[in-house]
């Protein structure tokens, strides 16, 4: 595992992706705390406790529910995306369009262990229109904290990946294990969408919009009681959606999902965004320095905060 002070200078190093994109990225955001943010947030606060937020990408500024939508905001892909930009390349894999993607598929034979866990993206134009015939790549760490095809102890696996067409509502769904909260970042899974399951599959079609779902911090509490998941006690402690690196800006404004169900029952995700359908955005993070890339090794250990 690496130290605090090596983790810091990773994420700088993989999280540079460019001052466009930064630029870019952070006037959504701007914008999203100076029109929209407040009334986000108040919608948020006011559901509580025990009622699972409501995510506002879908809405326009201030919670309305006509008007512009709130366009969800562009996040890193992180070092660990098996995108082709840094290392592997999953997506272009036979087995890799499917539905369940508990389970390791071609060559090889694993399968997630962890609550269950279905989640859901729906996709919206900027004006409120389903996008439909688009495909959402979708990706997260095991129980364990763990990327598969990078982490060690299973750089052998391709588990937890996978790719969905969005249907007539614009809905891409999938079914997966609950996330671990690994150290340094609120649990999260990772996505991309593409206009077409042709330009998700063949390797070289642009990527319309990366970013990442936040997990409701109840739902997570719960699941990292059960077996399996100690250490995302402790991981979780450490961190909140306001000091994520990540999602730390506007506390996941337009990235929170809607949460039900229970440990014994399964978990149900949903988070509805809005995207720019023409929009097109690079991939995952630069190969980080002596491993992951292509010809490196691997990384060890649960990875840092991404």
């Amino acid at each position: 595992m690496p130290n605090t002070e090596d983790n810091a200078a990773y994420v700088r190093r993989v999280h540079d992706r460019g001052l466009r994109f930064d630029l870019r990225t952070m006037s959504r955001r701007k914008l999203l705390a100076a029109f929209g943010g407040a009334g986000t947030l108040a919608v948020l606060a006011a559901c509580g406790d025990d009622t699972p937020a409501t995510s506002a990408s879908a809405s326009s500024p201030g919670g309305s529910s006509s008007g512009p939508l709130t366009e969800v905001a562009s996040e890193t892909a992180g070092p660990y995306p098996a995108d082709g930009s840094n290392g592997p390349d999953v997506r272009t894999l036979d087995g890799i369009v499917r539905k369940d993607i508990r389970s390791s598929f071609g060559d090889a034979t694993g399968t997630a262990a962890g609550v269950p866990l279905e989640f859901a993206l729906v996709v919206h134009d900027l004006t409120g229109k389903p996008v439909t015939g688009a495909a959402v790549y979708a990706w997260h760490c095991d129980r364990e904290g763990r990327y598969s095809l990078y982490s060690d102890g299973v750089t052998d696996q391709n588990y937890l990946r996978g790719i969905q067409e969005t249907d007539a509502t614009g809905t891409a769904t999938f079914t997966s294990i609950f996330p671990a909260c690994y150290s340094g970042r609120w649990p999260h899974i990772h996505f991309e969408v593409y206009s077409s399951p042709a330009n998700a599959t063949d390797g070289d079609g642009p990527i319309v919009k990366t970013s990442q779902i936040a997990i409701p911090e109840d739902a997570a509490d719960a699941v990292y009681a059960t077996d399996g998941y100690a250490a995302s006690v402790t991981n979780m402690g450490q961190v909140s959606l306001s000091t994520d690196n990540v999602f730390g800006e506007d506390s996941a404004a337009t990235e929170l999902a809607t949460m039900s169900g229970s440990v014994s029952a399964g978990y149900q995700a949903s988070l509805t965004i809005a995207i720019d359908p023409s929009g097109e955005e690079e991939g995952g993070g630069a190969p980080p320095a002596g491993g992951g890339g292509p010809g490196g090794t691997p990384p060890s250990g649960p990875p840092p905060g991404n």
